[in-house]
This record gives C-alpha cells, structure tokens and sequence, in this order.
C-alpha cells in the first residue's frame, strides 16, 4: 500500500454519496435517517445553549451546546456524502462531548455515573 493510498484511506475516501441508484433501499433511509438525526442534534445543542442563557450556571454549556450543533452539521453533511477526514470530525466531536458530558456529571450530579 503506498502513502497515497493510505492518505485516501484515512482522509480522503468517499463511503457513500446520496443518491445511490444501484441501492435505493438503503440509500434513501440512510438520507433521510441522517437529516432528521442532524435536526435532533440542532435542537439539543439550542437547548443547551438556551439553557445556558437563562441560568448562566458554567461558560462549559456554551462548548457543549456547540459541541452538539456541531455533531448535527456533520449530520447534515453525511446525508449526502461519507468521507474518511467526516468520520474522523465526527470521531472526534464525539469524544469531546463524552468529556463534557464526564464533566458535567461529576460537577453537578457527583453519585451519577456517565451510562
């Protein structure tokens, strides 16, 4: 495998690209499946971000809020188009809201655990 080929592999790879007409059973739920996860990751992360507005309890609920609209643009994005550097995004926009959300259960709910 040469550097160019691994290069393609972990960055510059496209999974699948909507619309797929060799495979339309998966492709249109895939689609539409993404665009509504995307919506729910938009309101969660308003709702963050609102919350933080009405109580002003840490400026960490603004990366949060963030952090979830984030992962609801990469929604977006993957209902049309999955490539590798997307998933590593959306790798990384996932670990970062587990460490949030670690963070936020031992500051305000200390006996909860993260599952």
């Amino acid at each position: 495998m040469t550097p160019r080929d691994v290069a393609d592999l972990l960055w510059f790879r496209a999974w699948w690209i909507y619309p797929q007409s060799r495979d339309p059973w998966f492709s249109i739920p895939y689609h539409f499946f993404n665009l509504f996860k995307g919506f729910c990751w938009l309101v969660v992360g308003t709702y963050v971000l609102g919350r933080y507005l009405v109580h002003r309890r840490s400026p960490l609920e603004i990366v949060y809020g963030l952090a979830f609209l984030g992962f609801g643009l990469t929604d977006f994005r993957e209902a049309y188009r999955l490539e590798s550097w997307l998933v590593w995004i959306k790798l990384v926009n996932l670990l970062v809201l587990i460490w949030l959300r670690r963070i936020a259960l031992r500051r305000w709910y200390p006996g909860k655990s993260l599952c």
